[in-house]
């Protein structure tokens, strides 16, 4: 049985921020922090007070984690980002909201002495005494206190008070891991009602010293049980006035809070191996609860809990099945052609889905490059006349305006030359395309082309397919880069439009080219010939991409099986240090890294021959180093044991946060099962002959901080986890369990009305009741749990 917390968090926009830069806008950007630890960066909108971003994230967290905090950031090139305001929201807030917290949030001042993070180690006892009783304190150390000072430390002391006295420990120089062992006692009152406040300060030697937070315990609770000792949280001081609210603009956020039960895989075997019995069966068994599920399942519920099937059955080994067996269901209630796979059905929905899992790499191999060379060239691209801005063109000595009709002719040509490289790379992409994908599409073409034969629907099946391909993947893909992965920041306005139009291309493509898609736009008639020659090349690609058999397939799916999956890939910088002792100087190395579920591997160049680094089995933790360890924010440690058994640490430099916490993300989750895995960690690095962060001099001392590995960001290509999958249908279809206690009725009363009998002495099998039956068992084990 294990816990699971995940947060759903989407960043949708903000609106009337402050201006910060001198031409009256800013360059927003959001940061998300989970008690205190940045750990998503959305992108920049640039010159805006009403920023859009439509950023999706699911984090998953331990269940102990406190609250999450969204930061408004105004990006400046040559000065320090300035922080416009923030929404805090706690973990009992968001647990008291079982739909979640939707809406708009006012921006709240941050507060440079309110911005306490970290935790104090304490051990208070209660001493008998001749005069009387004592409270001792002993205050032993503070871990990810916050850096107060331009060196990226703090210098900590602590403070404690109780009845009227106060008592203050020495300073750790430059730590925010500092470790005092220092005692303090006083004399307890009978009866008081004093607490105990335990502060913790930053000390500066010219200006006042800065706030890290504080502790107040309640001595009574102490003298109760003698004798208490913990890490406890350090909390704001409360006794500060709140500040206004209002001036500094909203931000409208969806944010979710789900914790999960996961039982053992044996309580959820009845309820995957009766879906898996439905799916197998298809359309010649009873066929009942697919189809239940989807008219039970509200829509806007339907994506999620399309992926969870899909996922359920991907890891069983049935993802095309299901997908077929939702296939035959639409066709079988689809009249008019032109209606097909339009609507927002569990069938559309699950290939959705389902094209993000098994499709995402292949899209970044054919999309990947054309986006690339947009975003480049910057290229002003416009086609409907009533839109075209002229523009000043020439060169040296000589500027005269651009006439509309050589913009359009420009921009035609740009498209044109876009969209052709665009359908070249995907006619070449046949062998490039996973097998299961090629497989799921060949059922999908037949299943159309039985349902609507004749030559007058002889592009139904190709549509069909297009219809997913082009329409629900590329084309979104498309319009937005940045939420597919494909770049890194959201495009500026200019090069949105040309991605806008390109995109309208390939659905004009993805449609054959159909009349009424061409009556829609009539300025889109310049790229009429790119198109319709488009379409005769999608039409070749989608019969090569649907002509593989079944030998083939099993052929290709047992040559990937034989590979480790990869996992992640990408550019880092490896530290390397030269000499020893105090005169020892350190550089990054540039490398293409690949992380599989074997090996963390590297190479010069991505089509370099591949060194192992790190066996997988080999990581016990993949951490985040403190930013004054290497001058940088953004560098990773992986510990690992080497070949002899011995400890080792490897430094890692990514280019900015979002891709620091994918890659610890990665590390974590395909390390998660190892044995050897760390419970603490040294967020600072041994130099000369002690620890950064905490100044211990040991280098095997053991970590000043707790390692997280339990903090992961979900991606498209996460390892398939049965359980939770299989806990989150359970939890759905609990939440619908009185619809389908009236659907059972409703087909009770139409089976009383006349139906053939299974056979003499026989019922009919009903797998709803085994539905019903398998909810009522998995609630008694909830119950249990």
């Amino acid at each position: 049985m294990a816990k699971h917390s995940s947060l759903s968090i989407r960043i949708v926009e903000g609106k009337n921020l402050p201006a910060k830069d001198i031409t009256g806008s800013s360059d927003p950007y959001c940061i998300v922090k989970v008690d205190s630890e940045p750990i998503i960066r959305t992108a920049t909108v640039w010159k805006t007070l009403c920023p859009f971003w439509g950023e999706e994230y699911q984090v998953h967290l331990p269940p102990t984690f406190h609250d999450v905090a969204f930061y408004v950031m105004d990006e400046d090139a040559l000065s320090r980002d300035d922080v416009i305001g923030k929404v805090c929201l706690t973990r009992d807030t968001l647990a008291s909201l079982p739909k979640g917290f939707t809406g708009w949030a006012h921006l709240t001042e941050v507060d440079p002495d309110e911005e306490v993070q970290g935790e104090i180690h304490l051990r208070l006892e209660v001493l008998p005494g001749a005069r009387g009783c004592r409270l001792r304190c002993s205050v032993l150390e503070a871990r990810d206190l916050a850096p107060k000072d331009r060196n990226g430390a703090s210098d900590p002391f602590v403070r404690v008070r109780y009845n009227g006295q106060t008592r203050e420990s020495s300073v750790v120089k430059k730590s925010c891991y500092p470790r005092w062992n220092e005692t303090f006692e006083f004399e307890l009152e009978e009866g008081s009602t004093e607490v105990l406040c335990v502060e913790a300060w930053d000390w500066d030697l010219v200006s006042r010293n800065d706030f890290l937070g504080k502790v107040v315990v309640n001595v009574q609770r102490v003298r109760a049980a003698e004798q208490e000792e913990g890490w406890f949280r350090l909390q704001p001081d409360q006794s500060k006035n709140q500040r206004a609210e209002g001036n500094l603009g909203s931000l409208q956020l969806e944010v979710r809070l789900r914790d999960e039960t996961v039982l053992p895989s044996s309580c959820y075997q009845p309820l995957v191996q009766l879906l898996c019995r439905e799916v197998k069966l298809g359309t010649q068994g009873p066929g009942q609860l697919i189809p239940v599920i989807e008219e039970t399942t509200s829509t806007e519920c339907r994506q999620e809990v399309a992926t969870n099937l899909l996922k359920l059955f991907l890891g069983q080994g049935l993802a095309k099945e299901f997908l077929d067996l939702l296939f035959q269901l639409e066709l079988g209630r689809t009249s008019e052609a032109n209606t097909l796979f339009r609507s927002n059905s569990l069938a559309s929905k699950s290939m959705e889905s389902f094209l993000k899992v098994a499709g995402m790499r292949y899209l970044h191999g054919v999309l990947g490059p054309i986006i690339d060379r947009v975003f480049e060239e910057k290229k002003y691209v416009e086609l409907d006349p009533s839109k075209v801005e002229v523009k000043d063109v020439g060169c040296s000595r000589l500027h005269r305006p651009q006439s509309e009709a050589e913009v359009l002719e420009q921009s035609a040509q740009t498209l044109r030359a876009h969209l052709g490289a665009l359908l070249s790379a995907l006619c070449r992409s046949v062998r490039a395309c996973p097998a299961v994908l090629r497989a799921t599409f060949r059922q999908l073409f037949q299943r159309v082309r039985e349902r609507f034969p004749g030559t007058q629907h002889e592009n139904v099946p190709f549509i069909a397919v297009t219809s997913f391909l082009c329409l629900r993947f590329f084309s979104p893909a498309i319009m937005s880069p940045k939420l597919f992965h494909l770049r890194d920041r959201h495009a500026d306005a200019r090069t949105s439009r040309t991605l806008l139009l390109l995109a309208k291309a390939v659905q004009n493509v993805g449609n054959m080219d159909t009349p009424v898609a061409r009556a829609k736009e009539a300025w889109m008639e310049p790229l009429q010939p790119t198109v319709r020659q488009g379409v005769a090349q999608l039409k070749d690609f989608i019969t090569k991409l649907v002509d593989i058999g079944e030998k083939e397939e099993l052929d290709l799916q047992r040559t990937l099986s034989l590979q480790a999956p990869l996992v992640k890939e990408g550019p880092l910088f490896i530290h390397r240090t030269k000499g020893k002792g105090p005169l020892a100087s350190f550089s990054f190395k540039k490398l293409h890294f690949s992380l599989t579920t074997e090996a963390l591997s590297f190479a010069k160049t991505p089509s370099s021959k591949k060194s192992i680094f790190i066996k997988l089995a080999n990581v016990c933790a993949a951490e985040k180093v403190e930013e004054k360890s290497f001058g940088s924010s953004h560098v990773m440690q992986v510990i690992y044991t080497d070949d002899v058994g011995q400890l080792q640490t490897a430094y890692l430099q990514c280019k900015c946060v979002n891709e620091l916490n994918q890659w610890l993300s990665a590390l974590r989750k395909v390390s998660i099962n190892n044995t050897g895995l760390l419970g603490s960690y040294h967020p600072g690095v041994f130099r000369g002959d002690k620890w950064s962060c905490c100044h211990q001099k040991d280098r095997t001392d053991r970590g000043c901080d707790k390692t997280r590995s339990r903090v992961t960001l979900q991606e498209w290509n996460d390892p398939l986890d049965h359980d939770l999958e299989a806990q989150l249908i359970y939890r759905h279809l609990l939440s619908v369990e009185a619809m389908l206690w009236e659907k059972h009725r409703e087909l009770s009363r139409t089976s009383e009305t006349g139906t053939v009998p299974a056979g003499p002495g026989k019922a009919p099998e009903d797998p709803l009741v085994a539905l019903l039956g398998v909810l009522q068992d998995l609630r008694v084990s909830h119950s249990f749990s």
